[in-house]
This record gives C-alpha cells, sequence and structure tokens, in this order.
C-alpha cells in the first residue's frame, strides 16, 4: 500500500527530459517482461556518451556503439538493497556519486481511491491488511525517475490492463517517491558509506 497514490493530472505532460522519458519507458518495458510481484528495484542513470568514454570495454559489452547513443542515458541497476526494508526509507541512505547524472525506482503497490482515506486504520499491518481486501483497490508497478538537473518522469502500469498500450507516462505521476529520489542528490546529510554503487 502507499500513501503516494498515483496523480493522473500529471498523465501525458511533456517531458521536461526526453532522455529521462525514454529511459523511464525502457525500465518499464523491461522491468515488465518479468510478470508481477517483483521486489523494488533502484537504478542508476548515467550519460551514455561519458559511459562510452569512460568504460569502452563495459560500454561494448552493452551493445552500446556511442555516437548514435549521445544524449541518452544508460540505466545501471543497483544490488545491495537492504532486504526487507521499503525502497521508499532505503532512498533515505543513498547519494549518488558525481558520474550518475539521474536515478530510477521501480515499486509496485496497492493503491486506494482517494474517498476511502479516512478509512484506512493508522496501524500499518492493519492498513496493509485493509488495502489488501478492499475491493477496489489496484495493483500498480511505478518507474520513477529524475536527474541531477532536476527533471522526473514516471510510467505506470496496472495489473488489471496489464499491456503496453495501456502504460500511462507523464511528469509528475508519482510525487512523493519523485520527492525522495529527487533527494538523493541534495541531500548532503547521506553517510558517503552508503553512495550508489553506479
Amino acid at each position: 500500500m502507499t500513501t503516494d497514490a498515483p496523480d493522473p493530472s500529471g498523465a501525458d505532460a511533456l517531458p521536461e527530459d526526453p532522455a529521462l522519458a525514454a529511459a523511464v519507458l525502457e525500465i518499464e518495458a523491461h522491468v515488465a517482461q518479468d510478470g508481477w510481484d517483483q521486489p523494488a528495484r533502484l537504478y542508476a542513470l548515467v550519460d551514455t556518451a561519458a559511459l562510452v568514454e569512460q568504460e569502452p570495454a563495459l560500454a561494448a559489452a552493452m551493445a552500446i556503439d556511442g555516437p548514435s547513443d549521445d544524449g541518452s542515458f544508460t540505466s545501471i541497476e543497483q544490488d545491495g538493497l537492504p532486504p526487507g526494508q521499503p525502497l521508499e526509507e532505503a532512498l533515505h541512505t543513498i547519494a549518488w556519486p558525481d558520474s550518475v547524472s539521474g536515478c530510477a525506482a521501480v515499486i509496485e503497490r496497492l493503491v486506494l481511491p482517494p474517498d476511502v482515506d479516512d478509512d484506512i486504520p493508522d496501524d500499518p499491518t492493519a492498513a496493509e491488511l485493509f488495502a489488501r481486501e478492499h475491493p477496489d483497490r489496484q495493483e500498480v508497478r511505478m518507474v520513477a525517475g529524475v536527474t541531477r538537473a532536476g527533471a522526473s518522469y514516471c510510467a505506470l502500469r496496472l495489473r488489471a490492463h496489464d499491456d503496453e498500450q495501456s502504460v500511462v507516462n507523464g511528469t509528475e505521476l508519482v510525487p512523493g517517491l519523485l520527492e525522495l529520489l529527487h533527494a538523493t542528490f541534495t541531500d548532503t546529510t547521506h553517510d558517503t558509506a552508503e553512495q550508489g554503487q553506479a
């Protein structure tokens, strides 16, 4: 369950950063191939041209040829997320090195219609049970990405409408998660030992 329900008013807004939008949609399509009920995932987004220049062997292994990929991001999945800890909590401990231009997170959550907010129990365990049993619940996969420069983009897929044509995308669909991702680039209180791996 999430208190950060998707905001459909941001759907179909033009992306501030087309490279970020492309990376988010690529991550969404990649994750969708593995089906549902997956753990949260975190990706570093690195400038593809810089990756080709600084890590040519890695770029070759990833079939990135350079010039045609200029202006794009390469997503690098991060290992080592704390098991059992919600991604939203883990993000508070992450700061990215300068070589990372952006990041993206993938989470699956149950969302409820806004009109039941007052009925959700305060106890987290009871709230989760309430959400799982609610007849109007929706299972949603959220992919949210941000750049160090401040751009954001999201893609949402409902389990009930699990096809590529039904993916909703836009700039501000999951504002709470976007805020947490942006903080990984601006919050200097993070322990540098817990920086992203990229």
